[in-house]
């Protein structure tokens, strides 16, 4: 996976400085660069992409942190995580649509209290949707990298025994949020980093979600990045190149800022820590989050409803509620279409997760084999390292490398392939489904092996009738996630596949700037399905495979 992100990042360093020989840049210049700061608004630009970058990953880590210290071991707390975790399948540019259709001035919200509350019986004439200060982007990432970042600290609480610590803090006369801030915060954070710093990349770096509901004049970085390299003017090209180096090195000062940040909170925390405070009396803290986290559910809950209604919606005028009627015109219009752009979105995903999955199993196994192999503790310290390798492409900034990347492809004469754009969708498949699957993997229990070594079986038919069976369902579920990341991508779809391969996704997002509801309702309910059927095949299969092997499980013997 390293392959293609260096490749990409040669690719693009080279016309930043003014090298692309196809494009008669045959010198080193600091041209693009001149151009780039001096073109119209690009501090403006710069901007818009570092605070709503920081704004959305501070306010989903915050409420996620809070939500956890008030309702974590509570039923409550269990039944939101029942209802998030399906939310992670969908994806971003989905939600983004929810939002809009949903916050727009003709939206849900607005025609819940018109005419009674407001005695509008027009939309009125206001700018939510694309605000020119992000905001409205900066809502659209909080309510996507919430679930996210829920499911990976409810993951890293079985890690740290934080039953047992509430407990020991309950024991010792702290509150129940204090004492979940001081006793497990600090190590649930620990486990948590990388995913908090991929956010962090990938909101000062979107771009199908910035083009739905981010700032157009002038645009965040990422999306003006875009509209040069899409200029029919090739020396363009340049300029895109040199504010895609600038991406990157505003994306690694973002990083940078937030580990300072880390050890200040952590310098503050410790003052906090000894000064005994106990926070007694939190629950008008623990209401307030608690509703917070309902309005955060609810809000791409009823976005994606919205889109479903949307698309079956005939007359509806505003300010009614609900449409007049109902009507299949655009299923039956668009049917054609729909079919082949989802036959085609679910083929690409399929062949991607297929290879992915084989590739990280291939890893876990050698991961296995070589482990008595090395000095005690180096375990650890590969293993970090390996962490590292898997997330460097979730870190960077896809649009700083993939337009390297299909120059290069195009150099090669490998541009607008299918199998390219397998490749390209592989480099961020791949790490989700090692995430996903890396635990589960490591966990199974050697003893089953030994115990078919010595009742004369080879490694490999233990492997195929023992060990795959008794991972089937993480297996699944982990394909279940590469499969719902595949469809979701965008940039890569767009830039690799040259505008030969649609999906749903691209066509999603092109549709935003027709505007026409009904259409991009019908395409981003088919985007919604298509991971929910990944999941449901992902927990139905093994239940019908192993319904009377109810004792097969992951666990140690």
């Amino acid at each position: 996976m390293i392959g293609p992100l260096v490749a990409g990042l040669i690719g693009t360093v080279l016309p930043a400085f003014g090298y692309l020989p196809a494009l008669g840049g045959d010198s080193v210049s600091l041209a693009p660069w001149r151009e780039l700061l001096g073109s119209p608004g690009i501090g403006r630009s710069v901007w818009l992409s570092v605070s709503t970058g920081f704004g959305a990953t501070v306010i989903s880590l915050t409420i996620v942190t809070l939500f956890c210290a008030a309702w974590h071991g509570t039923h409550w707390f269990s039944r939101m995580q029942r209802l998030l975790s399906p939310l992670l399948s969908v994806p971003h540019v989905s939600v983004a649509f929810g939002i809009a259709f949903l916050i727009a001035p003709s939206g849900w919200l607005m025609r819940a209290i018109s005419p009674e509350l407001t005695g509008l019986t027009r939309p009125p004439d206001i700018t939510i949707i694309n605000d020119p200060y992000g905001l409205s982007l900066m809502l659209g990432l909080v309510v996507k990298e919430v679930p996210f970042l829920l499911l990976m600290t409810i993951a890293a609480l079985g890690q740290v025994q934080a039953d047992q610590t509430r407990l020991v803090t309950a024991t010792f006369g702290y509150g129940r949020m204090t004492g979940w801030l001081k006793g497990t915060f600090p190590r649930i954070y620990a486990q948590i980093r990388l995913p908090v710093l991929a956010v962090l990349a990938f909101s000062m770096s979107v771009v199908d979600v910035a083009l739905v509901l981010g700032p157009t004049t002038p645009p965040t970085l990422s999306v003006q990045l875009l509209r040069w390299m899409n200029d029919a003017d090739l020396e363009m090209r340049f300029l895109a190149s040199a504010g895609a180096i600038l991406q990157l090195a505003l994306v690694a000062a973002g990083l940078a800022l937030w580990v300072l940040g880390e050890r200040l909170v952590a310098w503050l925390g410790q003052y906090w820590l000894s000064c005994g405070a106990r926070g007694l009396g939190d629950m008008p803290m623990r209401l307030f989050i608690g509703g917070t986290m309902v309005v955060v559910s609810g809000a791409v809950i009823f976005g994606l409803v919205g889109m479903a209604v949307w698309s079956f919606a005939g007359l509806w005028r505003f300010p009614d509620f609900l449409p007049d009627s109902w009507s299949l015109r655009i299923w039956m219009r668009q049917s054609d279409g729909l079919f082949e752009l989802t036959l085609d979105t679910a083929i690409l995903a399929i062949a991607a997760t297929l290879i992915a999955v084989v590739m990280v199993m291939g890893c876990l196994e050698r991961e296995g084999a070589g482990k008595g192999q090395q000095p005690r503790g180096t375990d650890a310290r590969a293993q970090a390292k390996v962490m590292w390798l898997i997330y460097l492409p979730l870190l960077v900034p896809q649009i700083a490398f993939l337009f390297g990347l299909q120059v290069l492809l195009i150099s090669i004469g490998l541009d607008q392939l299918w199998i390219a754009l397998v490749w390209a969708h592989l480099v961020f498949v791949l790490p989700y489904l090692f995430l996903s699957l890396g635990d589960a993997y490591r966990s199974w229990d050697e003893r089953y092996a030994r115990t078919g070594l010595c009742l004369g079986k080879s490694a490999f038919a233990i492997w195929l009738r023992v060990k795959v069976p008794m991972l089937l369902p993480p297996i699944l579920i982990a394909m279940a996630v590469g499969f719902a990341v595949s469809i979701g991508q965008y940039l890569p779809t767009f830039l690799v596949g040259g505008g030969r391969f649609a999906t749903l996704t691209t066509e999603a997002v092109t549709l935003a700037a027709g505007g026409d509801r009904r259409v991009i309702g019908a395409v981003t309910l088919l985007q919604m399905i298509l991971p929910t059927i990944g999941f449901i095949l992902a927990m139905l299969i093994p239940a019908v495979l192993f319904r009377r092997r109810l004792g097969m499980t992951v666990n140690r013997i």
